[in-house]
């Protein structure tokens, strides 16, 4: 344990939560931009440098890391009338390149490369929205991690960028009409000079920007301010002719959707929007429009999902069913080739279907393996799809789909500096604390087997409905070729099994995701492959905040912590931009009973002094304004304060950097590096 942590800046603050008086001492730390804080960040960087720069291993891992990443790397094309547009990267550039070209494997040319934007690379491409005619873009640019995005326009034909600059837009897309006028964005109200960081993040308004006008005279198409905490996701219809909103309220399950009649539109002022499904019954996602025919995935009775059809002009209608709800969660639809596409989960990887428009199952598509299908896309009138396939050991593959007969071929890649089948995953089922099984990924180099000494990382989320499966990272390859066994949970909390397992993992039932890590952890230990010793956690956001749970409940069973951009004070996440939308997978402290619930797990106020916590690297953005930087700065000085063990406490704090998205390759390499080199330093090198 290094002789000294720095010395944070500290307050006599106690706040009463219904009755209950809780001190904040590191209430200063919230102030990330305070001399004393910036102070104590420096500090906290030098410390953890001087400790991982005495890791023999670190600059060996730091250039395997990249020759991985030195990989060209191609996102699912998708095609605009006869434009086809795809997202490319070299390898080593810091951000994607938008590309265009005539055909979905014709080389083309750049339309836009965001690294010329910044001198530091961290300027992201957040959103795209091509015209339906293909001769226009509306890309969403952001700087430093931060979700603010600003709305760039660019002509297809000679990559010319128009003059427009449409800011302050967040969490939503654009939707251009089809007769490339303009498009709907989602905007919220400009904050007050300094005051973006911390701005809370509510009265959305979707706006129409007509190109060439001033976008601060952007008329308001549709806004609700008697429902400040709604957001709005505009989609314009195929034909063009319906304005489709998606209405939600943070990350609230249910959802909306409310139509608006696009026929004689002319940009000018609000537009007649109407409730079509208004209920909040049920979670509707917006799959496909033929016509005045509206296609949701839904769980509206039917926790696995189904798709149905409603008639856009017949409110009073119930929607009518098309697919089924089968055995497996359905997570994605898509309308190709006149057949629906349907992705679905088996056990956390993904499996294919075709049916046909009236839902009559075509047959099951083979795909190459056994992964996540991570992205996918298509058009009604073509005669094949392109998806996406992740897996542990190979980086994502691109598959064309032939819609008519539903035969799968992977697109050409490049060579790779490594070999895929030299690596082995596995899965097998561990049972919770209260009997429930979970799966459980476990990958590693082909000759490396179960000594009862393998260095081990278990990866988790568990929540939010976001399902884990087979995806491939470079710091999780450089592992296992280092001799490591990874392991990555599917818990309840997130979308494997549907809404049944994501309501199982949140609200009064958040402690069953811990639960479930914990028995991840019970089943390494006893597994015959590693020890408590030998294992370390890692989890990013709510997984950051599953790793902090972990750490304070059970710190017997871990070597290591890393816990990443993690929601770490669970009294006071609502307090800050986003966080209140989070309500609906944790609950609200404001309220007496959630209270109860969220206090008795949050990471921060479960830290016991005098505990001897196993070796911790606590890791954030400085600029992180989705989960802000006073959770880990916080939780970091309350562990360092209260650690009785010899184990190292760090805190490192990347500059510039957000939440991660859009986080430059050469700041992810190095971030990477120092997380594994901390691993290897607490557990031990596998070789």
């Amino acid at each position: 344990m290094p002789a000294a942590y720095p010395a944070p800046p500290t307050s006599d603050q106690i706040d009463d939560h219904h009755g209950i008086a809780v001190a904040d001492p590191f209430r200063p730390l919230e102030d990330a931009d305070a001399p004393e804080t910036r102070a104590w960040i420096a500090a906290q960087n030098a410390l953890t440098e001087s400790v991982l720069a005495a890791v023999p291993a670190r600059d060996a891992i730091r250039a395997r890391l990249a020759q991985l990443w030195n990989v060209p790397r191609r996102g699912v094309p998708w095609r605009r009338a006869e434009r086809w547009f795809q997202l490319r990267n070299t390898g080593l550039q810091d951000q994607d390149v938008l590309w265009t070209a005539d055909a979905p494997t014709a080389e083309g040319r750049v339309l836009l490369d965001p690294n010329t934007l910044s001198e530091t690379g961290t300027t992201t491409l957040n959103a795209i929205a091509v015209a339906e005619s293909g001769r226009l873009v509306a890309v969403a640019t952001a700087d430093a991690g931060s979700d603010w995005q600003t709305w760039r326009v660019l002509r297809t034909e000679d990559g010319t960028e128009l003059p427009d600059r449409v800011p302050w837009s967040k969490f939503s897309g654009a939707a251009w009409t089809h007769d490339d006028a303009g498009f709907f964005y989602g905007r919220y109200p400009e904050p007050e000079a300094g005051t973006a960081f911390d701005a809370p993040n509510r009265d959305m308004e979707v706006r129409y920007h007509r190109l060439g006008t001033d976008p601060a005279d952007d008329p308001v198409v549709y806004a609700r301010p008697d429902h400040p905490d709604w957001g709005f996701g505009p989609e314009v219809s195929e034909d063009g002719t319906l304005l489709v909103i998606t209405i939600s309220r943070g990350t609230d399950p249910e959802t909306r959707i409310h139509v608006a009649d696009l026929r004689g539109f002319r940009g000018d002022g609000p537009l007649a929007v109407r409730p079509l499904l208004d209920a909040a019954d049920a979670e509707y996602e917006l799959a496909a429009t033929v016509g005045r025919t509206l296609y949701l995935r839904t769980d509206l009775g039917a926790p696995n999902r189904r798709l149905v059809a409603v008639d856009a002009d017949d409110p009073g209608a119930s929607p009518h069913e098309v697919i089924a709800e089968g055995a497996d969660a359905l997570r994605s639809v898509t309308l190709a080739g006149g057949r629906f596409a349907a992705v679905t989960l088996h056990d956390a990887s993904s499996r294919l279907a075709l049916h046909e428009i009236d839902g009559t199952p075509v047959g099951e598509v083979a795909l190459p393996g056994t992964g996540t299908v991570a992205a996918i896309d298509g058009r009604r009138e073509d005669d094949s799809l392109y998806l996406a396939l992740d897996q542990f050991a190979a980086p994502r593959r691109l598959v064309a789909v032939g819609t008519a007969d539903g035969a799968a071929r992977a697109l050409p890649a490049g060579d790779l500096p490594w070999d895929p089948d030299a690596f082995v995953t596995e899965q097998v089922f561990v049972a919770s604390a209260d009997g429930t099984r979970f799966p459980l990924f476990l990958s590693r180099r082909r000759d490396v087997g179960p000594t009862g000494e393998v260095p081990t990382l278990l990866y988790g989320y568990g929540g939010f409905g976001v399902p884990i499966g087979p995806t491939f990272k470079a710091e999780w390859l450089a592992w296992m070729e280092r001799g490591g066994l990874l392991a990555v949970a599917a818990m309840r909390g997130g979308g494997e099994y549907g809404t049944a397992w994501h309501d199982a993992g949140r609200l009064a039932n958040k402690q069953h995701v811990f639960d479930d890590f914990a028995a991840a952890l019970r089943w390494l230990a006893g597994s015959g492959w590693t020890r408590p010793g030998r294992i370390g956690i890692t989890g990013r956001s709510n997984g950051g905040l599953l790793v902090g749970a972990t750490l304070t409940q059970h710190p017997e069973l871990i070597g290591a912590a890393v816990p990443e951009v993690g929601v770490m004070d669970m009294l006071r996440f609502h307090r800050f931009t986003i966080g209140w939308a989070w309500t609906s997978d944790f609950g609200n402290p404001d309220d007496p009973e959630q209270f109860g619930w969220v206090y008795a797990y949050s990471p921060l106020h479960n830290v016991r002094p005098g505990t001897a916590y196993p070796a911790t690297l606590v890791t954030t953005g400085d600029h992180d304004d989705r989960v802000v930087p006073g959770h880990s700065l916080k939780f970091g000085a309350a562990l360092q304060a209260a650690q009785a063990g010899d184990a190292p406490v760090l805190v490192r704090v990347d500059t510039d950097a957000g939440h991660g998205a859009g986080k430059p390759v050469s700041k992810l390499i190095a971030e990477r590096a120092d997380v594994l080199a901390f691993l290897e330093l607490a557990l031990g090198a596998a070789g």
